[in-house]
C-alpha cells in the first residue's frame, strides 16, 4: 500500500504544483476583470477588445452604449467586449504621480534634450541634389589616369 502511495505521490505533487502556478492565478485573473467589466457605469471610459476607445452613455445588462468620434457616433457593444477601463481624474498616470512628488527646484539641471537623427533623402531626390549640386573631385586613380592621357 506505502508503495502505492510512493508511486502516486510524484503525479499528486505535479497537480498541485499546476494548480496553484496556473489555474489558481488564471481564476484570479477572469474574477477581477468580470469585476470591472461589471462596475462599468455611464460616464466611464472604455476600450474595447477591438481598440475602439469611447464613453459609455448608456448601460443595460449585457449591452453597453457607447460614444466614440468627434461626431459623437453612438453604437452597442456588449459587455464582455470591454478590455480596460479608462478614468484618467479617478487614477493618474505614473509621470503625472511623479511630477505631482517631485520637489520643484530652481537650480535643477536639466538633462540634454535628445536630438533625432536626420533623414536619409529618397533616391529621387538623391539624384535631383547630385544634378544641382558642382561634381564632385574624382578618385586620385582617375586623375592620375586622365593626366596621363593629357599629356600624351
Amino acid at each position: 500500500m506505502s508503495q502505492q502511495l510512493a508511486t502516486l505521490m510524484p503525479l499528486i505533487l505535479l497537480i498541485v504544483i499546476m494548480y496553484f502556478l496556473l489555474i489558481r492565478p488564471q481564476k484570479k485573473r477572469e474574477k477581477a476583470v468580470a469585476a470591472m467589466r461589471n462596475s462599468v457605469k455611464v460616464g466611464d471610459e472604455i476600450i474595447t477588445i477591438g481598440g475602439i476607445c469611447g464613453k459609455v452613455v448608456k448601460t443595460k445588462d449585457e449591452v453597453l452604449t457607447i460614444q466614440v468620434g468627434a461626431d459623437r457616433v453612438k453604437f452597442e457593444i456588449m459587455r464582455w467586449a470591454v478590455s480596460k477601463v479608462v478614468n484618467e481624474e479617478s487614477t493618474p498616470s505614473p509621470s503625472k504621480k511623479a511630477k505631482q512628488e517631485e520637489p520643484q527646484d530652481e537650480d535643477k539641471i536639466e538633462a540634454p534634450k535628445k536630438t533625432l537623427p536626420k533623414r536619409m533623402k529618397k533616391a529621387g531626390d538623391m539624384e535631383a541634389s547630385s544634378s544641382d549640386a558642382a561634381p564632385e573631385p574624382a578618385a586620385e586613380s582617375e586623375v592620375d589616369a586622365t593626366e596621363a592621357t593629357d599629356n600624351k
